[in-house]
């Protein structure tokens, strides 16, 4: 119960802050947030402490906690990204995100092509197929498992640990279009079949033909969500 109360003012003030509510350079008091959320002053202390590794806020002696400037925010944070896609500035953080994807995953599909192990390159045309096949049942829910499971493999075959460690980021932003109903009902199949175009571009180690189709991916992304925010 206790987590439960703290992931729910934590997610509360979070989207406050990140759809400012609260804006940069408000003081937030403990006995407020007590007042104002209903959470004892653990809880209180504990959320804040969590703003704080995300760079939400900062604390200083005789101020208390206050919170930053956007600027300064890890805006990488799955958190963050989860509640700026679920608060009004939702279509300017699509465009943002969907600018990262664009600079990063068809570099690391290239990558994957030339790196990934026989295992990894096999998991990802398994990932493709169950892709096409729940797509052709229209079952979003497990589409979207998929489609998850299949970018992670990808950022993660490049074998740039950097890349790696984007697969969170790129997850929230899959996650968020299916549930902002930014997705067809049906998944599209020039969408499907590019991931199975990488996929195999991937299999056969050609690392420019897996870098166009995943840049096609992303564009075709970015086209389809541009239509459904308008």
């Amino acid at each position: 119960m206790g987590n439960d109360r703290h992931d729910q003012v934590l997610d509360a003030l979070g989207a406050a802050i990140a759809n400012g509510s609260l804006p940069p350079g408000t003081v937030l008091r403990s006995e407020e947030l007590q007042e104002r959320f209903g959470a004892s002053r653990t809880v209180a202390r504990e959320v804040v402490r969590v703003l704080e590794t995300m760079r939400l806020t900062s604390s200083k002696r005789r101020v208390g906690v206050t919170v930053r400037e956007p600027g300064e925010w890890n805006h990488y944070d799955p958190k963050l990204i989860r509640w700026q896609l679920d608060g009004p500035a939702r279509p300017a953080a699509l465009a943002i995100l969907n600018e990262l994807r664009s600079a990063i995953e068809p570099c690391a599909a290239r990558y994957a092509a030339l790196r990934a192990t026989p295992e990894e390159r096999g998991r990802l045309g398994a990932l493709g197929e169950r892709l096409a096949r729940t797509a052709r049942a229209r079952d979003l829910p497990t589409f979207l498992e998929f489609d998850i499971a299949f970018h992670d493999l990808l950022l993660s075959a490049s074998g740039n640990p950097m890349f790696a460690q984007l697969s969170e980021v790129v997850a929230e932003v899959l996650t968020g279009r299916t549930g902002h109903g930014l997705m067809p009902p049906e998944p599209q199949p020039e969408a499907v079949a590019l991931h199975l175009e990488v996929a195999a571009a991937v299999a056969a180690a050609d690392a420019d033909r897996a870098e166009r189709a995943m840049r096609d991916i992303v564009i075709q992304a970015r086209e389809e969500i541009a239509a459904l925010v308008e």
